[in-house]
């Protein structure tokens, strides 16, 4: 029969006694107490666009002649572009972005920004994650207000879920998921999902046959390890066992990007608690011979996206799942002497998924009256945040935006 002593002696003799304390176990036991509400929630997955991203080589307004005499060297031909009207049309490399307009899939939220723009790749993406402009106001992100909302309001006795939102790819953790009382888990790979035995067949034996016999009046502690345990334990077998069988509804590409989607459709597919994910596309910071570069990451954006929703469609996860990207200000009119551009501020956002309001939302911002030489907004992001907080998570945006703020009309 196993006893305590088995248990410790196992345990204490084994690598993986620090994965126990660890935070591995935790997202496996939240995931076990809550994966069977997971699938009727709707989901919200950001997509960051580092470095500033050129919208208006993004959506061209190439039924203008202002733009053709401003991008002397990065102007797009008309007649290689997706045209979404007669004054419209997508980047070349948008073809995936394209084919979404066409099956009513894509918001395209034209003219974003805030009032008095920072240029500061830092500050504005600050701005941007935590929907405050005064610096004391940004130690907690936006998305990171809501989780601790909602976790108190599920059960004010309940720990904080650690399966709420997850960062995934690696790279910065983001601030918009920064919270008070909830820990969003950073991950590089689906197999830090794995309950981290350091191979020690023995351990685990252990484990199961304690957790298997545990009786009343046993010490409060281990009861807990073991109920834990095992709870962590059979939901990672559960997991992989989904996972192992998964089979994409769609070819994603071999970027990282869309590899990083991909893992997020399967945790969505296998059930997982998690109602926000988050990831990023980095080099957007095109102030040098910027047009190969920036045909190559809207590639990556527009095919990984395409891919990653009509791998939901296959598996029936389509209307509970809403794609959010943005970046942290667009880039200014006028080309630089590098062929390239530089720091500007207003620029277009991207929903996707199959309850979107599909198509150009707003209209793009004068190429003429400008301010010092930069588009200007006339939807703030914080209104397009409450369309998502409101219409998709279900919470008060004021609550959350620290003000109010006329939900953008994005949403079916």
């Amino acid at each position: 029969m196993s006893t305590r002593r088995d248990f410790l002696k196992a345990a204490l003799g084994s690598s993986a006694v620090v994965a126990l304390g660890a935070a591995a176990p935790r997202f496996l036991v939240e995931a076990a107490a809550r994966e069977s509400n997971a699938q009727g929630e709707t989901v919200l997955v950001v997509v960051q666009l580092s470095g500033g991203n050129d919208g208006i080589n993004t959506v061209v307004p190439y039924g203008d002649d202002v733009y053709y005499r401003n991008r002397f060297t990065l102007a797009l031909e008309k007649d290689k572009l997706h045209k979404l009207d007669d004054y419209h049309g997508l980047h070349p490399s948008l073809g995936g972005f394209a084919k979404l307009v066409d099956e009513r899939r894509l918001a395209i939220v034209q003219g974003v920004g805030y009032a008095n723009p920072n240029r500061s790749h830092f500050e504005s993406m600050d701005i941007w994650h935590t929907a405050r402009r005064e610096p004391q106001g940004r130690s907690v992100g936006w998305l990171g207000r809501y989780l601790d909302a909602a976790a108190k309001a599920r059960d004010a006795s309940a720990p904080a879920s650690d399966l709420s939102a997850l960062h995934l790819g690696g790279g910065q953790y983001p601030l918009a998921l920064a919270a008070l009382d909830v820990v969003a888990p950073s991950i590089r790979s689906v197999d830090q999902f794995k309950l981290q035995d350091g191979g020690d067949r023995r351990l685990r034996e252990a484990i199961e046959k304690l957790s298997a016999t545990a009786r009343p009046g046993d010490d409060d502690l281990l009861s807990f390890v073991q109920s834990s345990t095992a709870a962590a334990l059979a939901s990672s077998r559960r997991l992989q066992d989904a996972l192992g069988k998964y089979s994409p509804a769609a070819k994603y590409p071999g970027t990282k990007l869309a590899q990083s989607l991909s893992t997020v459709a399967q945790l969505i597919d296998a059930g997982m608690a998690t109602r926000i994910y988050y990831v990023s596309l980095d080099g957007f910071d095109t102030h040098s011979e910027q047009k190969d570069a920036h045909a190559s990451l809207l590639a990556e954006l527009g095919d990984a996206v395409k891919a990653f929703v009509d791998d939901l469609a296959g598996h029936h996860h389509a209307d509970r799942v809403l794609v959010m990207s943005f970046s942290e200000f667009g880039r200014r009119v006028r080309e630089n002497a590098s062929r390239g551009t530089d720091h500007g501020a207003a620029a277009p956002m991207f929903l996707a998924g199959g309850k979107v309001k599909p198509g150009l939302v707003g209209k793009h911002p004068s190429m003429t009256d400008l301010d010092d030489g930069d588009l200007k907004h006339h939807t703030d992001f914080r209104q397009v945040y409450a369309a998502v907080l409101k219409n998709w998570l279900g919470w008060s945006p004021a609550e959350i935006l620290g003000g109010e703020y006329a939900p953008a009309d994005v949403l079916a």
